[in-house]
């Protein structure tokens, strides 16, 4: 993604922010939270574990990791648009949450030291990053050894009878549900063209592979219109064996 998209897609989410939450339910007919709650069933979370959640938007699963810990360790949450930040940050005072802590940054050049992070999450965010894969690299940098990925994003349907329809629904209806739901259809066309131009789940997995990650797997939902993935940065021990 070049810098020209960089700044259109930030101003897409700068745009929508106080509308993003209403239409993520209408978009996923509220799904998204049932994706979220399944994946963090495979999620390998210490007691006192240290968290980022890049890419958090308006705070969703940053809270919702929060509330997991119940008040131990510390859940970061990372963003580029600092109104997404505003709301999320409204939520976090909302729930008194005093284990939370948003912040705006880059994706690509996260502002923690080496190995600081047990768990590293990332929703619906990763095709929005101008360097998908240096984001990954930045992810793997910061958790530390035998810590673990996990990432939620639109996918592509694998299903043949599927396919025409959740192309039109992308294409056209949700360009109107955007009109309806957040006054202006034009920022959810970004929506369909980032997910047409990222990569299907076979593929974003061996992204994952490549860039250093082991154990890695997904799973579909909705017919293969949104994935999960995770991964684990290699433990001390595994080091030695690949020595």
């Amino acid at each position: 993604m070049g810098r020209t998209n960089e700044k259109h897609v930030h101003e897409v989410f700068q745009s929508i922010s106080t509308k993003y939450d209403k239409m993520n339910g209408v978009i996923s007919l509220n799904m998204h939270k049932q994706w979220r709650r399944d994946i963090m069933r495979q999620m390998s979370l210490p007691v006192h574990a240290q968290v980022l959640d890049v890419c958090c938007g308006t705070g969703d699963w940053t809270i919702a990791i929060a509330n997991q810990l119940e008040g131990k360790g510390k859940v970061h949450g990372l963003d580029f648009s600092e109104n997404m930040l505003e709301v999320g940050q409204k939520k976090v005072d909302d729930e008194k949450l005093t284990n939370v802590e948003l912040l705006h940054g880059d994706a690509t050049e996260l502002p923690f030291a080496d190995e600081s992070f047990h768990v590293v999450t990332i929703g619906f965010g990763l095709r929005n990053v101008p360097d998908p894969k240096k984001a990954l690299q930045e992810i793997l940098r910061v958790l530390k050894p035998g810590g673990q990925v996990l990432c939620l994003e639109t996918s592509h349907p694998e299903n043949v009878l599927f396919k025409p329809f959740y192309s039109v629904y992308f294409k056209q209806v949700m360009p109107r549900l955007g009109r309806w739901v957040a006054g202006s259809g034009k920022e959810y066309q970004w929506l369909y063209d980032s997910t047409a131009t990222f990569p299907k789940k076979k593929e974003l997995a061996e992204w994952f592979v490549d860039s250093g990650f082991v154990d890695v797997n997904y799973r579909s939902y909705a017919g293969g219109a949104a994935a999960g993935h995770w991964g684990f940065k290699r433990s001390v021990l595994e080091d030695a064996i690949y020595e």
